[in-house]
């Protein structure tokens, strides 16, 4: 009767999520009724909840990615700003580099030390979740925005800090909101929707580019620090959205069947 009622709430066109929620008040009636001994079993123990259909994160594609850096470093050359502008955007263009470069979680890379990235290096290591150490490798362009941060930032007379991306905040480095806002500013200035983008959005684009230009999904798992590959393995599912899109966008007999 159960399954017969679940399959019911799937003919009308509920979503998983709904019929979950629906199985669970069944669930707990019958958990109920049974510790009350007016039942001498519970029927719902075998019976699987409906499943919810995995949610792909949202992924830039290249070209954006190349819009957003590009704008980000333009506005790190204007000269009609103030040097705290100044430091702004050039902090900006830091981070956005450095996100793209490492795949670093927005945690992670807000909270990065002064010490570890040394601009002649070409890698560092940063301690993750679980107190997981990694190694993460750094692009020559992630390095170069990184120094011409700091170059500016000393110039302008900042104080010195622990703090890669100091701020005057209680945490005493810039917070991942902030990071966020201007991120988003930085997206509508260039013509790409501020829903679309976030700090978390950029570490998608990272893995997700990877793979589709050949990286192994291991080391891919590596450098996003996860601690299992079945969380990384979400990406596949990305590259193979875009592959179904491609085909019946592009291919002569898929247009033959519209």
């Amino acid at each position: 009767m159960v399954r017969t009622y679940l399959a019911d709430l799937d003919d009308r066109g509920f979503a998983a999520s709904s019929a979950a929620r629906r199985l669970s008040a069944v669930r707990q009636f019958h958990q109920f009724i049974f510790g009350e001994g007016m039942r001498a079993d519970d029927p719902t123990g075998t019976i699987e909840g409906p499943r919810r259909p995995a949610r792909l994160p949202m992924v830039l594609s290249e070209s954006e990615v190349d819009r957003l850096i590009e704008a980000a470093q333009s506005a790190t050359g204007l000269s009609d700003v103030g040097d705290a502008e100044r430091v702004r955007h050039a902090r900006l263009h830091a981070l956005v580099e450095l996100l793209y470069a490492t795949g670093l979680r927005v945690s992670e890379l807000v909270a990065l030390p002064r010490a570890a990235i040394r601009t002649e290096a070409r890698f560092f290591i940063i301690r993750g979740k679980g107190g997981h150490e990694r190694v993460v490798p750094l692009t020559d362009k992630a390095k170069a925005a990184a120094a011409k941060y700091l170059a500016i930032r000393q110039a302008s007379g900042g104080a010195e800090s622990p703090w890669f991306f100091p701020s005057f905040g209680a945490s005493g480095h810039l917070t991942r909101q902030a990071f966020a806002r201007d991120l988003k500013d930085l997206a509508i200035s260039v013509g790409i929707s501020a829903s679309k983008v976030s700090p978390h959005v950029l570490r998608h684009a990272f893995a997700s580019h990877l793979l589709q230009n050949g990286a192994d999904l291991r080391t891919v798992q590596q450098l996003l620090g996860h601690a299992d590959i079945s969380t990384t393995q979400i990406y596949t599912h990305i590259l193979d959205e875009r592959l179904r899109s491609l085909v019946a966008e592009h291919h002569p007999l898929a247009k033959e069947n519209e």
